[in-house]
């Protein structure tokens, strides 16, 4: 763990990208920062962020504001929910587990990943987090299935199916850099790895001392190959023929809450009610799939009064400041999932360093409602244009 006088000098999420960036090697930066195509679309999520304005009320007690938030029945003290990224055991080592950590710490929610390199039993044992699972969907539902008993069995209540994955997203930088799963050896790989000795030594290599090379916990054993190695079996590919009837076939199946992933329709986010799922997320996967989809902040206040009164509605993709938080709230979001800011904390310094992202996103958030007369959650307030006040 980085030392504590480090994190002082990490004063914003774009301070602990930086860090992360001097640590990892290039291409594994790369995976986890970029988006894909051109990249038009993340930097239109900041663009489209940064143009939400917020109405400040003035006179008003804020000497104790409350950023508590109901998510799916549970009171938290932040309106977070560290999201699912994959492979977060190449930027730290038990990167899952310290990610957790760092969520038990600030009271919210981890959501575990289907491709995570740390089995969601050990992290639920060795975290005391409040758990949740992602799913992506197999081609052998039989064997999918098997796999929410195994995160039923850890603990877990809640199920996010990711929804917009249907195929694989276009990220050319990764052919050029070398970097891909599976891991493949080259000249290129190589030079990256000796360019950044301290991950090597404490990342790479420890976890081939412990466990060997990763692999993807939650596959099935048969199945389960080292990443250097070839695509898995095909059934425990990913499904192109996912449909609303497996949401009803999760919905029948998984007994606590169901979350959909990566909806930026009013009539999905309907459908998505009419079978019975507990919220949804607004999401365009931080812009890491389709560089021409819309940002969720384009479609969020529509979805918000379609379906806002009968589901939960969370968002995520691009948040940097607590401010952005506030911003997603203000558009009709109950909760707000962080990816990118805290996994780029635990590159630089594991459980602490994501602990530290948050806990400045949460002054920042803080901050931000003393600023607008917000004693509460519900009190923050967007701008309204002319148009809508002549509604």
């Amino acid at each position: 763990m980085a030392e504590p006088a480090a994190f002082a000098r990490i004063l914003n999420v774009e301070d602990a990208r930086r860090a992360a960036r001097r640590r990892l090697p290039r291409g594994l930066f790369e995976y986890i920062d970029r988006g894909c195509e051109d990249e038009i679309s993340i930097l239109a999520n900041r663009r489209r962020l940064d143009a939400i304005a917020l109405s400040p009320g003035v006179l008003v007690d804020v000497s104790h504001p409350s950023m508590e938030a109901d998510i799916l029945g549970r009171r938290q003290p932040l309106p977070l929910v560290i999201a699912p990224t994959a492979v977060a055991g190449l930027v730290w080592h038990d990167g899952e587990i310290a990610l957790a950590r760092a969520a038990a710490r600030a009271g919210i929610p981890f959501c575990v990943s289907t491709q995570s390199i740390t089995s969601v039993e050990r992290i639920a044992t060795e975290s005391g987090a409040d758990l949740w699972f992602q799913l992506y969907v197999w081609k052998d539902r039989r064997r999918m299935l098997n796999l929410l008993d195994r995160a039923w069995a850890a603990g877990v209540k809640t199920l996010v199916l990711t929804a917009d994955t249907a195929v694989g997203p276009n990220r050319e930088y990764n052919l050029r850099n070398g970097f891909g799963i599976p891991l493949k050896a080259s000249w290129r790989a190589a030079l990256d790895v000796a360019l950044h000795p301290r991950w090597a030594a404490t990342v790479m290599l420890r976890a081939l001392a412990s466990s060997g090379i990763p692999t993807y916990a939650h596959y099935p054993a048969e199945f389960r190959t080292r990443l250097g190695r070839e695509a898995l079996a095909d059934e425990v590919s990913l499904a192109k023929d996912v449909t609303w009837d497996d949401v009803r076939l999760l919905r029948q199946r998984w007994r606590g809450k169901l979350v959909v992933k990566g909806v930026l329709r009013v009539e999905d986010a309907l459908a998505a009610r009419s079978h019975g799922v507990d919220a949804i997320v607004v999401s365009n996967h931080g812009a890491r799939n389709l560089d021409c989809a819309p940002g969720p902040t384009d479609v969020l206040p529509q979805i918000a009064e379609a379906v806002g009164d009968r589901m939960e509605i969370f968002a995520d993709s691009g948040v940097r400041r607590g401010a952005d938080i506030a911003r997603f709230l203000a558009l009709g979001a109950r909760g707000v999932m962080i990816g990118r800011a805290t996994l780029y904390g635990v590159a630089m310094g594991g459980a602490g360093g994501a602990a530290r992202v948050l806990d400045l996103l949460s002054t920042e958030l803080r901050t931000t409602m003393g600023m607008l007369g917000a004693q509460k959650l519900a009190d923050i307030r967007r701008v309204e244009s002319a148009q809508q006040v002549g509604r």
